[in-house]
């Protein structure tokens, strides 16, 4: 990777330098990840194999627990692996790539809600022309859309970290890279490069929570013409995917809609939503879900008999 620079690695600070609490770090992390991994995996499998999640909804979903999955890999091995290291030294190519894998994985997590509430909004707003509208094709190429929406995202914010340079402290106050904290090491005027980083991933966050906002709250408007039993289930359905957006976009609004400033409380709103996020998914998606549990119960009691 190209660098203007004359700094070859970073130290990054963590979440704290006392001894204990690191180890208390790493305890609380490990479990937090492995849970993620674990629970994802489950979410993955099942689906792959599973006769009764056919559905787009659970086509969508897979990809989503993928995302989540790689998400906070692309954090969390090395906060946990930091939490036990006396110096956490990150080299400068890892560090880019760390913020290229951040937003790639993170920003096709955007997308895949937004995907979800789609397929939500056809089922209920327009049930008869659902099968045709989200058929198997249709649903391929929105998820290959994703895709490429993401990385072109991550090539950009990756373009925007490459154009800084570095010549003076290289002790990131954050536990991973990312452009808000490495915008502080930069010894050159950095406003214009906030300026696109609001424009880039902050319009993506505002502009996908309003949308989603918007189609659950249409979709919730229109359950009144439905049957008590069916406004029952779509309001499950629907309660889940809203908690699940008001978890992630939160805190990611916070971090990325404002001018060039950090805040004491920035690395633990960063943890919320790369690893406590993905972490709280699969629970909100299999406790609330009765055919997800179903279909856990059926596929791993035929496994383990």
């Amino acid at each position: 990777m190209h660098q203007n620079n004359s700094v070859t690695e970073f130290v990054l600070f963590g979440l704290t330098q006392d001894p204990v609490r690191q180890k208390i770090v790493f305890l609380i992390f490990f479990i937090f990840y492995a849970g993620t991994v674990v629970g994802n995996m489950l979410i993955i499998v099942t689906i792959k194999f599973s006769r009764t999640l056919g559905s787009p909804m659970y086509f969508f979903l897979f990809y989503l627990s993928f995302a989540d999955s790689c998400f906070s890999t692309s954090t969390a091995p090395r906060l946990i692996a930091d939490a036990l290291s006396k110096k956490k030294i990150i080299s400068y190519n890892e560090c880019m790539t760390q913020v290229f894998a951040l937003h790639l994985f993170g920003c096709m997590e955007i997308f895949v809600l937004i995907l979800m509430a789609v397929d939500r909004y056809v089922a209920i707003c327009k049930p008869l022309h659902y099968p045709t509208i989200m058929r198997k094709q249709v649903c391929i190429i929105l998820i290959v859309l994703a895709w490429i929406g993401s990385f072109i995202h991550s090539i950009a914010q990756i373009i925007l970290a490459l154009r800084l340079p570095f010549c003076g402290p290289n002790l990131i106050d954050h536990y991973c890279c990312d452009l808000q904290p490495l915008l502080k090491l930069a010894c050159m005027d950095t406003y214009m490069i906030n300026l696109l980083l609001v424009t880039n991933s902050g319009a993506i966050c505002s502009s996908s929570f309003v949308i989603l906002m918007i189609s659950y709250f249409v979709i919730l408007h229109s359950l009144r013409n439905h049957s008590a039993e069916g406004r029952k289930k779509a309001l499950s359905t629907c309660t889940s995917h809203i908690i699940v957006v008001i978890l992630f976009f939160g805190p990611c609004i916070f971090i990325y809609t404002r001018p060039p400033t950090t805040f004491p409380m920035d690395k633990m709103v960063t943890v919320f939503y790369t690893i406590g996020t993905p972490f709280l998914n699969p629970l909100i998606y299999t406790l609330r879900n009765a055919e997800v549990k179903n279909a856990l119960r059926k596929l791993w009691h035929i496994q383990i008999t």
